[in-house]
């Protein structure tokens, strides 16, 4: 009988890039524009932005960058959506598209924390902005209980349960983003996609390798995404096209869209 095999991905450490992203953020002031508002300062932001739905950019100068070029834009934001990574900032805005919406036109900025551990950090330097900002993020299942102490500490809230997170507008992945996708669309759709994208043939050969032969096809799917960072932000975009189009947009996602 085909068993189900999931590669544990470690626990996400307390990442510097969040630290380093909010180096010019001092004494409670925010930046309103990357580089000092020059004109370069946002041209380089666009092509970040262009590169990571591409796929072409990775890593933690890129996770730096982009978070950088998002805390920029938070001075004049009426909601802030904090997320772990490129991946979640990338599906979140390629599903605002797919509903219609033009996010940068409603002044809401979604922010990429470089891992769930710096949430506290970027809350707190969030506080100046007070209660003109509407907060709300998205997490993994198994960071959910760092973001609720985050948001206990920073006395965003007290949420004790996943309700109360979502009542203050925080929304839980299970198992993560990867995994919701693949849910809403179903594995044959996944391979399909990766047909499309030229993709398949790598794919079955990494379902031909020993640890993953006669796995689950959604745990092959599931490592195959998080196998390389540049196909995990290209398939961000892809797999939630998909699944607009399909009109199953996983709930975590669609929830926290509605609330901002």
């Amino acid at each position: 009988m085909a068993t189900t095999r999931r590669a544990e991905m470690p626990t996400d450490p307390p990442d510097p890039d969040g630290d380093q992203a909010l180096a010019g953020v001092r004494g409670g002031s925010l930046p309103s524009q990357p580089d000092g508002g020059t004109t370069t300062g946002v041209i380089e932001c666009r092509e970040l932005a262009g590169g990571a739905l591409d796929g072409r950019l990775g890593g933690n100068a890129a996770s730096i960058r982009a978070t950088a070029c998002a805390l920029a834009k938070v001075g004049s934001a009426v909601a802030v959506v904090l997320v772990e990574g490129i991946s979640d900032q990338i599906a979140l805005e390629t599903a605002a598209v797919g509903r219609g919406r033009d996010l940068e036109a409603e002044r809401v900025v979604i922010v990429p924390i470089g891992g769930a551990h710096a949430i506290g950090r970027f809350l707190t330097r969030l506080g100046p902005l007070g209660a003109r900002v509407r907060l709300a993020g998205l997490c993994d299942l198994r960071e959910e209980e760092v973001f609720r102490r985050g948001l206990d500490m920073n006395h965003v809230g007290a949420p004790r349960t996943r309700t109360d997170m979502e009542r203050l507008g925080f929304y839980v992945c299970v198992n993560d983003l990867e995994d919701e996708l693949i849910r809403a669309l179903g594995a044959a759709r996944v391979e399909a996609l990766f047909d499309s994208q030229g993709d398949l043939r790598s794919f079955r050969s990494f379902q031909s390798q020993p640890a993953w032969r006669g796995q689950q096809p959604e745990a092959q799917l599931w490592r195959f995404l998080r196998s390389s960072s540049r196909r995990n932000l290209r398939y961000a975009r892809l797999l939630v096209e998909a699944a607009v189009g399909r009109d199953t947009l996983p709930r975590p996602l669609d929830a926290l869209l509605a609330t901002v």
